[in-house]
C-alpha cells in the first residue's frame, strides 16, 4: 500500500468514527462573513476596541495550517476570498468539539462562530466559540501545497491550484471581469449579443482543420465550429445592424504556448461600416478593458514594455516584409526560386505546391510576427489568404482587411466583409481546390443568403484568451484556462 493511500484509510477511519456522534456532510451551516471582508474592516481597529466592540461572526471554509498547542491551537481558515487565522481553546468548545478539531485534517471544510479579536502579535482572529465539520477531506494535499510548483498538478487539477493559491484565483476573476467589461462595451455600443450554433453541417467561417463529431439520429457527421462568422452574417442579413457574440470555438490543432483546441473569442459585425471603423472600436474596447482592472496605457509582458496609447501602430502586410525582414530582396518578392531558397536558409517550412501568397504569409508568420511588440495592425493582406473579406476598388489583389499583433501574437483579426455573393461563390470554389487540411468548404446555403442580399459591413473576432495572457502576464495560455487541454495522463 502507498503512502497516500495509507493515509487515505486513514482518514476515512476519522470519518467512521465522526458518523457515531454527527452527522457526516451536513447541509444547514449558513455562513455570514467572508475573511476578505473581516480583514479590510477590521484590520486596522485597535486591539482593546475590537475587545469592547465584542463582534460575532459567522464563516466556513477549509483548514489549510493546523498549529496545536495542547488545551488550544491555531489554524488558518481559507475561503473564496482570502484567509483569516482562527483559534481554538478547550475551556471555550468544550472536550467534545475541541476533540473533534484534534482529529481534523488538512484540507477538511468547516463551518464556526466566534468573536473577532487581536493576537499579541496584533494578527486579526477569529475566538472560536462553535465549530463543526462540514466535509472531510478523504485525499491527503499535496506536500509542499502552499506552492503548487508542479505545472502538471496545476493544470490537472485545477481545483487544488485555486484551493491553495490565492494568485490563481485572483486570476480567473480577473479574467472574468476582463470578458465581462468586453461584454459591458459592445451593450453601451448598443450591439445585440446572440448565440450561433456550435455544430455545423460544413466547416466554415476560418480557416483551419476541424473537429468532426456524429449525430447519431441522422446519421450525420457535424463539425465543432470553428468561428460563428458566417452564422452572425446571417444575422445582419436578416436586418440587424450589429451583433456580438462571446463564444467557444474550435480547432484541431497541437498544443502550445498560445494554442489550445478549445478557446474563447469574440466575433462582432457592424452595418455600413468598414475595416477602419473596426480598428478605433478595438482601441477603444483595449482603452476600456484596461481601465476596468485597475490598468493604465502602458503594462509590462514577460519583461517587455508594452504601450496601449492610441493610436496604435499601422502597416501594410508588405510594407511591414520590407521594414521588419531587411535581408529580404524586395525587388525578389515575386521571384519563386528565390523565396524557396530564403525559406530553406531560415528554416521556413513551405508545401512543394504553396503559391507566392502562401510562401509570403509564411515569411510574414515566422519571421515578421515576432517583432511585433507594441500594438499594430497589419493591413492590407493578399486577397488569396483572404477569402471572405472584400477587396480594395483599386487593388483586386489586396483586401480592407487587418490583423493586430501585440508581443508578437496575433489578437485580432477583421475586415470589410465580402458581400458580393457571386465573388464569394469563386472564392469558395478557389478554397475547394487548395490541397489543405484548414481550407474552407463550400458554403452553399450562405451564398444563398448573401443572394438576398447583405449590407456593406465590417467584422472583426478577437482572442479573448491571448488578451487575457497579456493582461495579467501569463506566459501560456494554460494559465488562463481553467481547465486546458492535457494529454491524456500516463499510468
Amino acid at each position: 500500500m502507498t503512502e497516500e493511500n495509507k493515509l487515505i484509510l486513514e482518514r476515512k477511519k476519522k470519518l467512521e468514527a465522526i458518523k457515531l456522534d454527527n452527522k457526516p456532510y451536513p447541509n444547514d451551516f449558513r455562513k455570514k462573513n467572508q475573511s476578505e471582508d473581516l480583514i479590510a474592516k477590521h484590520t486596522d481597529t485597535e486591539k482593546e476596541i475590537l475587545a469592547e466592540k465584542n463582534i460575532n461572526v459567522s464563516i466556513a471554509g477549509r483548514l489549510l495550517t493546523i498549529r496545536n498547542m495542547g488545551n488550544s491551537s491555531f489554524a488558518n481558515l481559507h475561503d473564496e476570498a482570502g484567509k483569516i487565522q482562527i483559534y481554538l481553546q478547550k475551556k471555550q468548545v468544550g472536550e467534545e468539539q475541541y476533540n473533534l478539531f484534534n482529529n481534523l485534517d488538512l484540507g477538511d471544510i468547516v463551518g464556526l462562530e466566534g468573536i473577532l479579536f487581536k493576537t499579541k502579535t496584533g494578527e486579526l482572529t477569529i475566538n472560536v466559540v462553535t465549530i463543526r465539520l462540514l466535509t472531510k477531506s478523504l485525499r491527503p494535499l499535496p506536500e509542499k501545497f502552499h506552492g503548487i510548483a508542479d505545472i502538471e498538478i496545476k493544470y490537472r487539477q485545477r481545483y487544488l491550484d485555486l484551493m491553495i493559491n490565492q494568485e490563481t484565483k485572483k486570476l480567473f476573476k480577473t479574467r472574468s471581469r476582463i470578458i465581462s467589461s468586453i461584454r459591458n462595451f459592445f451593450n453601451e455600443q448598443e450591439y445585440l449579443e446572440v448565440e450561433t450554433p456550435m455544430m455545423h453541417m460544413i466547416p466554415g467561417g476560418a480557416s483551419a482543420k476541424p473537429f468532426i463529431t456524429h449525430h447519431n439520429s441522422l446519421d450525420l457527421d457535424l463539425y465543432l465550429r470553428i468561428a460563428p462568422e458566417l452564422f452572425l452574417k446571417r444575422c445582419i442579413i436578416g436586418g440587424y445592424e450589429k451583433v456580438f457574440e462571446i463564444n467557444r470555438s474550435f480547432r484541431n490543432e497541437g498544443l502550445s504556448v498560445k494554442h489550445n483546441p478549445e478557446f474563447t473569442m469574440i466575433e462582432f459585425y457592424c452595418a455600413y461600416q468598414d475595416y477602419i471603423y473596426l480598428m478605433s472600436i478595438i482601441e477603444n474596447l483595449f482603452t476600456n478593458v484596461l481601465n476596468s482592472i485597475g490598468l493604465n496605457s502602458n503594462i509590462k509582458y514577460q519583461e517587455q514594455e508594452i504601450s496601449f496609447s492610441k493610436p496604435f501602430e499601422c502597416i501594410k502586410f508588405y510594407d511591414s516584409l520590407e521594414k521588419y525582414a531587411p535581408d529580404i530582396l524586395i525587388s525578389q518578392i515575386c521571384d519563386m526560386e528565390y523565396l524557396k531558397k530564403y525559406c530553406s536558409q531560415n528554416q521556413i517550412k513551405i508545401s512543394d505546391n504553396a503559391s507566392i501568397v502562401k510562401i509570403h504569409l509564411e515569411i510574414f508568420e515566422k519571421v515578421i510576427e515576432k517583432k511585433l511588440i507594441n500594438p499594430t495592425f497589419v493591413t492590407h493582406y493578399p486577397t488569396e489568404v483572404s477569402p471572405l473579406s472584400r477587396s480594395f476598388d483599386e487593388s483586386p489583389d489586396l483586401v480592407e482587411r487587418f490583423e493586430l499583433f501585440i508581443a508578437g501574437r496575433e489578437i485580432a483579426n477583421g475586415f470589410s466583409e465580402l458581400n458580393d455573393p457571386i465573388e464569394q461563390s469563386k472564392r469558395f470554389k478557389a478554397q475547394v481546390e487548395l490541397n489543405d487540411d484548414e481550407k474552407m468548404s463550400y458554403d452553399q446555403d450562405f451564398v444563398t443568403a448573401l443572394e438576398y442580399g447583405m449590407p456593406p459591413t465590417a467584422g472583426a473576432g478577437i482572442g479573448i484568451d491571448r488578451l487575457i495572457m497579456l493582461l495579467t502576464d501569463s506566459a501560456s495560455i494554460r494559465d488562463v484556462l481553467l481547465f486546458p487541454h492535457m494529454k491524456p495522463k500516463k499510468l
